[in-house]
């Protein structure tokens, strides 16, 4: 069963820093998309940022970019989100999200369509999110 926890969450002041972690389990951590989400009250769900199984590439959304850094560490199957400069309007509950992106087989692996791109909100598996607010 796939379990994510996410942790790390907080109130800061608006510049300062946090840390987020999503400890993983339950699964092959290194056949998987991973990302990083947020909602803020009464928004959509929003992508910030994703890292691709196929070549570990990452990759953010504007609004993050340059002040965000995800991170994976596949031998301790765990995710980081590091958060500079942070600013109110990213104050969000933040979840992490994974999706298969190959399976094993016989002699090797298939590739599965999420091994395109981890720019996607389809995510088949979230943990429970972790709260961050941000005061000017």
């Amino acid at each position: 069963e796939v379990q994510l926890v996410e942790s790390g969450g907080g109130l800061v002041q608006a510049g300062g820093s946090l840390r987020l972690t999503c400890a993983a389990s339950g699964f092959p951590f290194e056949d998987y998309n991973i990302a990083w989400f947020r909602q803020a009250p009464g928004n959509e769900r929003e992508w910030v940022s994703c890292r691709s199984r196929s070549d570990a590439s990452t990759y953010y959304s504007e609004s993050v970019k340059g002040r965000f850094t995800i991170s994976v560490d596949i031998d301790k199957n765990t995710v980081a989100l590091q958060l500079n400069n942070l600013k109110p309007e990213d104050t969000a509950v933040y979840y992490c999200a994974v999706v298969r992106a190959r399976v094993a087989i016989p002699g090797g692996f298939r590739t599965l369509a999420p091994d395109y791109t981890c720019i996607s909100y389809s995510y088949e598996n979230w943990g429970q999110g972790t709260q961050v607010t941000v005061s000017s």
